[in-house]
C-alpha cells in the first residue's frame, strides 16, 4: 500500500462529524462496488476479547461498531441522538421521555423496540448480574415503555449525567431473555443494532465484522473491519511494519518510529486516560499502612517517567480530572519530593532498616504492583515508579500476573479516565461500594461531593462540589497518581476519515465514533 506521513496537533476538538468524514464516500463506495471492485478492509491490532458484552464491562472498543446506545457522542465528546431520535426532560418529575427512531433493525432483522431498551438497562441494575455499570443509573425509579418507540424513565434523584449514560448499548431482549448476563453465548455471538455485524469470530485470532447493509444511518464505506488479536505492544508495532496491520494504537517509543516514515499517517491524541497505583484497601497491609500512602505519592518523580516512558507524550497526574473543566489546579499534588517522602515515613514511626527499607512494628514497608500482561506502557510505568520508591526506602516490586486477582492483590497500575461528563469515572470509581471501586475505597465526604455533583445541572454547585471531592481526595488517596498518557495511533494512510483532534478516553477508546465516514482510498 501506498503511504505517508503527517504530524496531528490534538489540543482542538472536531467541530462537527462533516469535518473529519468524506462527503461523497457513500456514493463512491456504492460505485465501487457496482462495478465489481474488490471489498475494501480495514484491520486493525486489537487486544483480545473473551466476550462482548458492553452492559456489564467498559472501554471495549469494538462496541460502539456494533451496537448503538439511546444517544452518542460526537468529536466534540458532546451528547447527540442516537437510536433516540429526540428526547424530553420535565424538572418537576425529574423524567425523561426518549422519542426513538422507526424502523431500525436488529442484524438479525427483527425489529428494535422500547422493550430492548427497559431489558437493558434492567439487566444492569440487576445486583444479581454484578455490572460495573450499575452506579450510572442507580437513581432510575420506574422504566415505562409507552409504546414501541417511547420509553419513560423517572429517577429519584437528578442525575446531570443521565443523557451521558445512555449512550450505553442497546441488547437485544429476543435474545437475552431469560440469559445468564455473564456467561450467556451471546456474547460471543453478539447481534446489535450497530454499523457493522459479527461475520465471524477466531477465538485468539481475529473478529471479523461486515458492514450493515440495513443500518439506520446508511450503510458504512469501509466494507468490513477486522479486529487482529495482537495482545503484544511490540508485536502490534513489527505487524504495523510488515503492513500486517492497517490502523493500531502503539507504544509512544514505537509510534516514533513511523515518524517520516512514507506511508504511514501518524496520530498523536490527547486522552483523559490516567495511570496510577490503585491500592487494595481490602489487603490487610493497607489496613495497617495507609497512613505512608502519601509518602509514596511524595516519592514518585512523574514528569521523569514522562519524558523517559511516555517520551513527553503526557503530563504528570495528580487527579482524575485534570482533563475536565471541573479540574482543581489548586489541589495537593505531592510534588516530586524524596525528602518530604522520608520525613512522612518517620513520622509514622518508620525506621531505617539495615537493608535500606523501612520497617515498622518489625514489618518492612514495601508492597508488590501488579500489571497486566502485554501492556508494556504500564509495565515500563510501574518498573519506573518501583525504582524510585526503593530509592527513598520503600522495597516495591513488580510482578505480571496470569490473572488479576482484585481482592487478594495489594496493588495494581491501574488506567482510568473519561472525556464526558465529570460524573463518569468518579462517582462509580471513588464511590463506596460502587460498581467500579476495585480498591474498596471508602471515604465518607468524597461520597458525599460526588453525589452533590451528580445532582446539580448549575455549574457553580457542581465546581465547588468537585473542588471538595479532589481536596477530600488528595487529602486521602485512593491511588497514587502517575501521569495521562496520550494515544499513539499510526494508520496506514489510505484510510481517510479519521478524525485527528477528539479526545479519547480510557485505553485511547474512541477513534471509531465516526467509522461510518471512513473510507480507505483506492490508488489508481
Amino acid at each position: 500500500m501506498k503511504k505517508w506521513i503527517t504530524s496531528i496537533a490534538a489540543a482542538v476538538l472536531c467541530a462537527a462529524l462533516s469535518a473529519c468524514g468524506s462527503e461523497n464516500g457513500h456514493r463512491e463506495r456504492e460505485e465501487n462496488a457496482s462495478d465489481g471492485a474488490e471489498l475494501t478492509t480495514l484491520v486493525y491490532g486489537s487486544g483480545d476479547y473473551t466476550r462482548i458484552n458492553p452492559a456489564m464491562d467498559e472501554h471495549g472498543e469494538i462496541n460502539i461498531l456494533l451496537f448503538n446506545g439511546l444517544t452518542a457522542h460526537n468529536g466534540d465528546n458532546e451528547v447527540v441522538p442516537g437510536l433516540a431520535e429526540s428526547w424530553e426532560f420535565d424538572e418537576a418529575s425529574c423524567t425523561y421521555t426518549f422519542h426513538l427512531t422507526e424502523g431500525v433493525k436488529w442484524h438479525d432483522g427483527e425489529d428494535f423496540t422500547a422493550e430492548d431498551v427497559k431489558f437493558t438497562i434492567e439487566a444492569i441494575l440487576d445486583p444479581e448480574n454484578g455490572s460495573e455499570n450499575a452506579a450510572n443509573y442507580e437513581d432510575v425509579e420506574e422504566i415505562r415503555v409507552l409504546d414501541d418507540h417511547t420509553i419513560l424513565f423517572r429517577l429519584a434523584a437528578p442525575n446531570v449525567a443521565f443523557l451521558d449514560y445512555m449512550t450505553m448499548a442497546v441488547l437485544p431482549e429476543h435474545l437475552l431473555a431469560g440469559e445468564d448476563m455473564q456467561e450467556s453465548d451471546f456474547f460471543r455471538h453478539p447481534v446489535g443494532t450497530g454499523p457493522y455485524q459479527l461475520e465471524r469470530w477466531d477465538a485468539g485470532q481475529a473478529i471479523t465484522l461486515a458492514a450493515n447493509e440495513n443500518y439506520f444511518r446508511g450503510r458504512p464505506q469501509i466494507d468490513r473491519i477486522l479486529f487482529k488479536i495482537v495482545t503484544d505492544d511490540n508485536a502490534k508495532a513489527l505487524q504495523m511494519r510488515s503492513g500486517e496491520l492497517d490502523l493500531a494504537l502503539l507504544t509512544p517509543r514505537d509510534a516514533r518510529t513511523f515518524v517520516d516514515t512514507a506511508g504511514y499517517t501518524c496520530y498523536d491524541m490527547q486522552t483523559s486516560d490516567y495511570r496510577g497505583i490503585l491500592f487494595n484497601f481490602q489487603n490487610e497491609y493497607w489496613i495497617k499502612n495507609k497512613d505512608v500512602i502519601p509518602a509514596i505519592c511524595c516519592a514518585i518523580d512523574r514528569q521523569s517517567i514522562v519524558e523517559a516512558v511516555l517520551l513527553g507524550q503526557g503530563i504528570p497526574a495528580y487527579g482524575p480530572l485534570q482533563r475536565n473543566s471541573y479540574h482543581n489546579e489548586n489541589v495537593e499534588r505531592y510534588t516530586y519530593d524524596p525528602e518530604r517522602a522520608r520525613q512522612i515515613l518517620e513520622t509514622a514511626g518508620c525506621q531505617m532498616g539495615s537493608d535500606g527499607f523501612y520497617e515498622r512494628d518489625g514489618e518492612k514497608i514495601g508492597f508488590v504492583i501488579s500489571v497486566a500482561a502485554g501492556d508494556q506502557v504500564r509495565l515500563d510505568i510501574a518498573q519506573a515508579a518501583a525504582q524510585q520508591l526503593r530509592e527513598v526506602g520503600i522495597d516495591c516490586s513488580v510482578e505480571i500476573p496470569t490473572q488479576v486477582d482484585w481482592s487478594g492483590q495489594m496493588a495494581y497500575l491501574i488506567g482510568w479516565g473519561s472525556p464526558f461528563d465529570a460524573d463518569d469515572h468518579t462517582y462509580k470509581v471513588f464511590g463506596t461500594g460502587k460498581g467500579a471501586n476495585y480498591s474498596g475505597y471508602s471515604n465518607a465526604q468524597v461520597d458525599q461531593y460526588l453525589l452533590e455533583a451528580r445532582g446539580s445541572d448549575d455549574p457553580e454547585v457542581r465546581a465547588e462540589a468537585y473542588d471538595r471531592f479532589q481536596e477530600a481526595l488528595a487529602e486521602d488517596p485512593a491511588f497514587a497518581f502517575i501521569c495521562y498518557v496520550d494515544a499513539n495511533y499510526v494508520a496506514d494512510s489510505s484510510i481517510e476519515g479519521i478524525c485527528a483532534d477528539t479526545v479519547m478516553g480510557h485505553h485511547g477508546v474512541g477513534i471509531f465514533w465516526n467509522v461510518t465516514e471512513w473510507k480507505i482510498r483506492r490508488d489508481s
